[in-house]
């Protein structure tokens, strides 16, 4: 039976946990706000709700954890960080000996969908505890848009994840603010009264890596600028491995850049390159 209402939105009564992925950033903080009000609206506990965030540690704006812990105390519901035991991102790159890149996207994999699906264990065992003899069902939420890039416009709002289904539990993925708009998603978050990411107020659109690779030139300046440290440690390991940023410039370019002066205050900030939210 396929657990999709007519209208398109999944039976949320059908699963035992409804996981909301959440970054801090702007469009899952307006997810999650959307999620609890369905829930709390056909009478699903808040107990059933759990919010999951991919602490990335250095690599990622500072107090983004704490912030993302905050927003989800509003609603009183759990909250895990989850994170990969083997070193952060650098540490990886480093090992690795390059960037990732559209091809080699293993920041997302290793760092984010790979900790998550550790924590969809772990829930899958506090079901069976629980007494139940069934796999768990997984309502995994995630808060892709598809205004962000050609690629995320392609992605189905609603559909099963087969990669992370295994006997034990049951999970689909469902993309429920797919069709919004920036507009209806900052609208959503200033209704909610619940505090945002403070990087989109010195110019950021999107919140991921202080400095993602798939981010724009812009992006990267407004970032350098307000996390300089950070910026000198991503050019000591670009020099180090012999392997650019992007194939197109080196981080090293903004950092020269930045050095020169560069007034932030003229820079028009651009989307992202590729879907990182």
């Amino acid at each position: 039976m396929s657990n999709v209402a007519t209208q398109g939105t999944p039976d949320l009564q059908s699963y035992h946990v409804i996981l909301v992925n959440t970054s801090a950033g702007k469009d899952s903080q307006a997810m999650l706000d959307y999620v609890v009000q369905l829930c709390d609206e056909q009478n699903i506990p808040r107990a059933r709700v759990v919010a999951v965030h991919a602490d990335l540690g250095r690599v990622e704006w500072a107090g983004t954890r704490a912030l993302a812990e905050r927003q989800v105390a509003h609603y009183g519901i759990r909250f895990e960080a989850v994170s990969r035991p083997q070193g952060d991102l650098l540490v990886q790159i480093s090992q690795r000996g390059m960037w990732p890149s559209s091809t080699a996207r293993y920041c997302t994999s290793d760092h984010k969908r790979g900790q998550i699906q550790v924590l969809m264990t772990k829930l899958a065992a506090e079901h069976r505890a629980a007494g139940y003899t069934t796999p768990c069902r997984i309502l995994n939420c995630m808060g892709l848009r598809a205004q962000e890039s050609p690629d995320r416009a392609k992605k189905q709002a609603f559909e099963p994840n087969v990669k992370a289904t295994n006997g034990r539990r049951t999970v689909d993925n469902w993309l429920l603010i797919h069709a919004w708009t920036t507009e209806q998603v900052w609208d959503r978050i200033r209704q909610s009264g619940v505090e945002h990411h403070r990087a989109y107020d010195l110019g950021m659109k999107r919140l991921s890596c202080v400095f993602c690779v798939f981010a724009s030139k812009s992006s990267l300046l407004i970032a350098g600028h307000h996390n300089p440290e950070l910026l000198t440690e991503y050019v000591q390991l670009e020099k180090r491995m012999g392997h650019t940023f992007r194939k197109d410039f080196t981080i090293e370019s903004i950092k020269t850049q930045l050095d020169a002066g560069l007034d932030i205050g003229t820079i028009h900030v651009t989307e992202c390159e590729s879907c990182h939210a």
